[in-house]
């Protein structure tokens, strides 16, 4: 069996070589004054009316691949999930509220808010400005805990029911597919940046399908760290073995 998985490792890791070799030979050359992709991919950010010319290409010029990249985070959250699951063997006891220190509460609480708006800001005008979807719904979620910080863990659960987040997660993901699956009704392809006019230019309502695209990233990513930092905090915290260590 050993032999085996080191014979399946040493092949893929053969094939991913050949083609990183591959890859890296066919390159532009190393210092010139031009590059294949970066007068396209402005060219089309431009035409389509997204002044971020990251979030063009992110959500337009290549949504398939950041289709992908939501899909792994998606996976990655489900199976912490189910290795995180309460066992059998164990049992949850009721957390005690922590001293807070007086300073990090005032703190915590008063930057919670502006953490959040400021998460929520970045998704909005992911099509317009540096940050979207993933970025700022990394900064909407960890905002929520700075409750945890700042007061109990009983106050963070109050206001991050579980299976609400749970659910926004598989909707976003769905909404994304939604998205892509509507251009091929409407007679393009996939996630094509067809369905909606592109509006004016740097303005929120710009980009076509691009800032739709950029908030399901948005919602999907802030579920999933939600989801995640819960079944982690309710491993340090609330699940205890039987025998009570």
């Amino acid at each position: 069996m050993n032999r085996l998985r080191l014979g399946l490792l040493a092949f893929g890791g053969a094939g991913l070589a050949a083609l990183l070799v591959a890859a890296c030979l066919d390159l532009p050359g190393f210092g010139g004054g031009s590059h294949p992709y970066d007068t396209r991919a402005v060219h089309a950010s431009l035409a389509r009316h997204t002044a971020n010319t990251i979030a063009s290409v992110n959500f337009d010029q290549r949504a398939y691949d950041t289709l992908g990249e939501m899909s792994i985070l998606f996976a990655s959250v489900l199976g912490c999930v189910v290795l995180l699951r309460q066992a059998r063997d164990e049992h949850r006891a009721e957390p005690e509220p922590a001293e807070v220190a007086r300073p990090v509460r005032r703190y915590a609480l008063i930057v919670l808010p502006v953490a959040l708006v400021t998460g929520l800001y970045v998704v909005a005008h992911g099509q317009l400005s540096p940050g979207g979807g993933f970025q700022g719904g990394v900064v909407a979620a960890t905002a929520l805990h700075l409750l945890y910080l700042g007061s109990d863990y009983g106050a963070l659960e109050r206001v991050r029911p579980l299976a609400v987040f749970e659910t926004s997660d598989a909707v976003a993901v769905s909404a994304y597919l939604v998205l892509g699956v509507a251009g091929i009704l409407a007679g393009t392809a996939f996630l094509a940046n067809t369905l909606l006019p592109y509006g004016t230019f740097n303005t929120l309502s710009s980009g076509g399908t691009v800032p739709l695209l950029n908030a399901a990233i948005g919602m999907e990513v802030a579920s999933a760290v939600v989801v995640l930092l819960a079944h982690f905090l309710d491993q340090a915290v609330e699940i205890e073995e039987e025998h009570g260590k």
